[in-house]
């Protein structure tokens, strides 16, 4: 257990999917909804009632996602090659290039206090042999992180230092980035967190905060209220407190790829991992504020 943090156990709430991805708590529906990747299709969890649903198919194996300030969806397509909005099941594509180059396969997105989309872009989506697209070139000759302007349409590259970058949030107040590199020790470094301060919309040098051992990588990750640290961890979740301590790990039978704070109050912690949806009660809830309920349509 989680010394406090948690306050249930962990419950199995669905099972059949062939790598599950990519949760969001949707306020507007008060659902879960998240990716079944090799099978290109988004589900939807009802914990009102207890029913999953396919919520959308045929999606272009779709990633991670993040709920914007106007309470729509943007979301990682692999298959497009590109971050995208759905806005109530309307779709419509918000960047695919940098430089004249299309963009890898993005996978993982978080939505600034200022409306700025910030976004990994790894090359899962387009290795030889994926399931989880279409294979490609990496075209741009690396793996970044983004941020667009949604404004201007602006899109820069803010870290190009890692490997292969995917789950990223910010801390409580936005002054730093963190982001895990999974690329881990088949390329020469190992699987970590790394920390990026933030300032004038621009990354400084980073420093890794989490080193993680056995081969664990740290996907998709949440940062709460209290600036703790929330990642996948293999087949856990592993707590890192503010300085980077472990406080605590909670134990899933299957491998983690990502999580989000959701429920009626904020405090439900759901896990996707590898067949499977769990959740586990929290006693706190996700920094960025937008997953509690609010008054978005």
């Amino acid at each position: 257990m989680a010394d406090g943090l948690t306050t249930g156990a962990l419950e199995c709430l669905y099972t059949g999917t062939v790598w599950a991805e990519g949760p969001l708590w949707v306020p507007s529906t008060q659902t879960v909804r998240w990716s079944d990747i090799p099978n290109n299709r988004i589900l939807e969890f009802d914990p009102a009632t207890g029913a999953v649903r396919d919520y959308a198919q045929n999606v272009e194996f779709t990633n991670g996602r993040t709920l914007d300030h106007d309470g729509s969806v943007v979301q990682c397509s692999h298959g497009r090659r590109r971050v995208e909005r759905d806005r109530n099941g309307t779709v419509t594509g918000l960047v695919d290039s940098f430089r004249g180059h299309r963009l890898n396969s993005p996978n993982d997105v978080v939505i600034a206090g200022d409306a700025s989309i910030w976004f990994t872009d790894p090359p899962y989506g387009i290795l030889p042999g994926t399931t989880e697209g279409h294979e490609g070139e990496q075209e741009y000759g690396g793996c970044y992180v983004f941020r667009l302007d949604p404004a201007s349409g602006n899109l820069d590259a803010v870290i190009t230092d890692l490997v292969h970058p995917n789950g990223l949030a910010f801390s409580p107040d936005e002054t730093v980035l963190y982001v895990a590199d999974t690329a881990g020790p088949s390329h020469g470094v190992p699987l970590r967190i790394v920390a990026y301060d933030v300032r004038d919309a621009a990354c400084g040098p980073g420093r890794v905060v989490v080193e993680l051992p056995d081969g664990r990588p740290a996907d998709g990750l949440r940062v709460d209220v209290e600036g703790r640290i929330w990642t996948s961890a293999g087949p856990a979740v592993r707590i890192y407190s503010p300085s980077f301590e472990l406080l605590a790990s909670i134990d899933v039978p299957e491998t983690v790829s990502n999580l989000c704070f959701g429920g009626p109050d904020g405090r439900d912690l759901y896990l996707t991992a590898t067949t499977s949806l769990y959740r586990i009660r929290t006693s706190t809830s996700d920094a960025a504020g937008r997953n509690i309920p609010s008054t978005h349509p």
